[in-house]
């Protein structure tokens, strides 16, 4: 006779509600769309139709809770876009992690004479460098295979935008192994602060990332006040890089994080030592 033949019918009837009522985590989420004031208003994001908005405490729920990052790795996040229609615990789901940098006013000036292929290639060295540390850790490697979307900043709107394809390889990979991954990034300069917008997904979903984030790019701005013209000198605080630090090379060299041994965060709870997280604190997710 098969155990739950033995129970009363009415305690089978409420285990059976039990476990059919238990919500998924996407339900438990508070989505909102529309005009959405962040940092207190100084920053205004309108998610349109095709993405919306998770706060600082769902956006924390996902990262932590669903993607398997350590609860510290959320504690920064002012919110999270995710596309409108998809589940970010399920494989195709991914999401836009936001953050602000408060390293003060980043200068535009370098922008038009700033070599890109140079900084991939000196990102490339060394993260190729920091990989002997994370494995005495016992950590795996990371391969930074290039640009998978060439920076662009628009003088205009002082927005940039770039994405870079990584290669993660678990301690017993092989380095022709291991996931690809996409990480697509959006910077929105200031009065005294940089908006990030980081997006991870998988490298076949790049078509769909690159146009979101397009829409991310036109949709989300500081408010007046606030905005890169407002800057003063003298008054406001300058940051001691320009527009190639925020790709990670001279904000890290500033403070010698390129020698340092920084967690690098990414979906899945799998932890990364060494100088890659210079690069920008990553998140991927779990891996089906």
């Amino acid at each position: 006779m098969k155990l739950h033949s033995a129970l009363p019918l009415g305690l089978l009837l409420l285990l059976g509600h039990t476990v059919a009522a238990t919500p998924s985590p996407d339900a438990l989420l508070h989505y909102r769309s529309g005009v959405v004031p962040l940092l207190n208003g100084k920053v205004s994001l309108d998610t349109g139709s095709d993405l919306r908005f998770l706060d600082r405490t769902d956006a924390g729920r996902v990262i932590v809770d669903l993607w398997g990052n350590p609860p510290g790795s959320a504690e920064d996040v002012v919110g999270m876009i995710v596309p409108a229609g998809l589940d970010p615990d399920t494989q195709e789901g991914w999401g836009v992690v936001i953050t602000e940098s408060l390293d003060g006013h980043v200068t535009d000036k370098d922008a038009a004479r700033t070599n890109y292929d140079r900084i991939m290639h000196d990102l490339q060295r060394d993260t190729a460098a920091a990989n002997a540390e994370r494995e005495q850790a016992g950590y795996g490697t990371v391969d930074l295979i290039g640009w998978a979307d060439a920076p662009h900043y628009e003088a205009g709107t002082h927005k940039m935008y770039w994405a870079k394809e990584l290669a993660f390889h678990g301690p017993d990979e092989t380095a022709e192994g291991g996931e690809h991954t996409l990480n697509y990034a959006v910077r929105v300069l200031g009065r005294d602060s940089v908006l990030e917008l980081n997006a991870v997904a998988g490298m076949d979903q790049l078509p769909q990332v690159k146009g979101d984030m397009q829409r991310v790019l036109q949709q989300v701005s500081f408010t007046s006040g606030h905005r890169y013209e407002d800057y003063t000198e003298g008054t406001d605080r300058l940051a001691t890089y320009g527009v190639a630090g925020l790709l990670g090379v001279a904000a890290a060299k500033k403070v010698g994080l390129l020698a340092g041994g920084l967690l690098l965060l990414k979906k899945g709870g799998v932890l990364l030592l060494g100088a890659f997280a210079a690069l920008g604190r990553l998140f991927r997710r779990r891996s089906a």
